[in-house]
């Protein structure tokens, strides 16, 4: 399957040439400034895929991104001692204001912003581009990317700046809004940007923004503000586009041979080139992502599924055996074995990491299968040269935030009719809820809070470690939709809602003093 190589922009360093005074008054030829780039269609072209590059990058997706979410969770523990201090931090509540992973993370989605206003502004500006339906598409594609950025900033740290132009220098910096502004101003990107994408790419542009992710954008921060309503109008949009559809297979969610799939509502290209450990993603030669290494059985396995996760699942649940390596599992197309001690490392393999997950009343070294190029290969130990892509959001989810839109808003039917597309999956082919089984099992489906458990329940299942339950713990403890003890052990009110805003942010922002930091930091 062909996929999107994304390509940052090259920046040419000023390189003086003489201590001649004449020359000193004149625009090097070898310095690349902003009204100067932007001047072509290509130009612009070029910059959009620079903001997708950063999405791509260490701070995001290439490795941060999915340790933000996944350690503020309830899926994961530790694998063993080799978890770096900062991950453990934020995985048992000890985090500050200077930890490093929420400190990258929050530059990454920064710098996504920051390029996608040059993007935004620059291109408005370009008024003989001679395609003005790309043109536009190319500005759509950046306030989605700019919506994802604030979404993602707004659910994790409440209010930031809200920046709509490019920053010229610190002057420019921005005080501190609130949440509600933060969500407001990324729901205008989301809706501006459902207007002008398409529903679908050609092969060649497939990983672009489309309008189902800028729909399926709206329907996430419409929840997050919880106006179920609104939520309800966009997710509808995203099913009626008609393009998506579940996968019979589970798997083929998390494998590089079913990549752009009718699932796949946004994606994140990656290719088998090496991993660059780049920040931002900048270069052209490592276009790898670190999720196969720092998870799998041979690997580092840093984080594996939690005791709670593994007991959520139903009896002869297929996604258990489809998310998780078990001892005894073959892989590498079956060609080698998972071993607990004693493998040879030829056709034996000892499960990485000391800490195993309790199963059927056993502690078992159970480990991450999504993603896990072990399913096809042998990594060796290490291996980041992995070209999965990422599934950022799936059509799954949007008909699991259905089920919840029609629970809290219309039909009882309809949730459950939602939830049941999930289980009737052709691989999946669990009990429907209403059955005598499910309301035997737990799960009864007669009121409308039973009926958020079942949700809840499911969401926790079909998306486990993909990076979704960590907002969903937030918005539902917002809104009030969590019954019964927190899900996260270590929470205290007036503190873990959110991360700390990061020291950097301090430092660089004069706007920002003592009282702009969030509540308990």
């Amino acid at each position: 399957m062909k996929k999107v190589f994304l390509l940052t922009i090259a920046l040419v360093s000023m390189i003086v040439i003489s201590c001649d005074e004449s020359l000193l008054d004149t625009k090097s030829p070898n310095q690349i400034t902003s009204n100067a780039y932007y001047t072509t269609l290509e130009q612009i072209g070029t910059s959009v895929n620079a903001i997708y590059a950063v999405l791509q990058g260490n701070r995001l997706v290439g490795r941060e991104y999915f340790f933000i979410h996944d350690l503020r969770g309830d899926e994961m523990k530790a694998g063993g001692g080799q978890l770096e201090v900062p991950r453990a931090q934020l995985l048992n509540g000890s985090h500050t204001y200077t930890n490093a992973v929420m400190s990258d993370v929050y530059k990454g989605l920064f710098t996504m912003i920051h390029r996608a206003n040059a993007v935004i502004t620059n291109g408005a500006e370009l008024t003989d581009s001679g395609n003005q339906a790309l043109l536009d598409r190319y500005i759509a594609e950046a306030r989605f990317l700019r919506g994802f950025a604030y979404y993602t900033l707004g659910a994790l740290w409440g209010g930031v700046p809200l920046y709509d132009h490019p920053g010229e220098d610190f002057s420019d910096a921005q005080p501190r809004s609130t949440q509600a502004e933060t969500f407001a101003f990324a729901l205008a990107d989301a809706n501006a940007a459902a207007s002008v994408l398409p529903a679908s790419y050609e092969a060649a542009d497939l990983g672009r923004a489309s309008k189902g992710a800028a729909l399926t954008l709206a329907g996430k921060i419409n929840l997050c503000k919880g106006d179920y309503a609104a939520a309800k109008t966009a997710l509808e949009g995203v099913k009626n586009l008609g393009v998506y559809s579940l996968v019979p297979k589970y798997f083929d969610n998390f494998t590089e041979e079913a990549e752009y799939n009718k699932e796949s509502v946004f994606e994140v290209g990656f290719l088998d080139t090496g991993y660059g450990w780049d920040a931002s993603g900048n270069g052209s030669s490592a276009d790898s992502w670190v999720r196969s290494q720092e998870y799998s059985a041979v690997g580092w396995a840093n984080l594996i599924p939690s005791d709670k996760l593994i007991a959520e699942f139903e009896d002869a649940d297929p996604r258990l055996t489809d998310s998780f390596w078990f001892p005894g599992d073959k892989f590498a197309d079956g060609s080698k074995t998972l071993v607990t001690k004693d493998g040879d490392g030829k056709t034996t393999f000892n499960i990485a990491g000391d800490n195993g997950t309790t199963y059927e009343g056993q502690n078992v070294k159970i480990r991450w299968k999504k993603y896990s190029v072990m399913y096809k290969s042998d990594p060796g130990g290490f291996n980041v040269n992995v070209g999965i892509n990422y599934r950022l959001w799936r059509y799954a989810d949007v008909l699991l935030l259905l089920a919840e839109c029609e629970n809290e808003t219309g039909s009882a039917a309809n949730a459950i009719g939602y939830l049941n597309q999930i289980r009737n999956r052709a691989s999946v082919n669990m009990p429907n809820y209403g059955s005598a089984t499910m309301n035997a099992a737990g799960y009864p489906v007669t009121s409308k809070d039973e009926i958020l458990k079942a949700i809840q329940h499911e969401r926790f299942i079909e998306l486990a470690g993909e990076e979704i339950r960590n907002i969903d713990i937030l918005r539902w403890r917002a809104n009030g939709k969590i019954k019964g003890p927190d899900p996260i052990s270590y929470f205290q009110p007036n503190k873990y809602e959110f991360l700390p805003i990061p020291q950097d942010e301090f430092n660089t922002n004069s706007n920002f003093t003592e009282a702009s930091q969030n509540p308990g930091y």
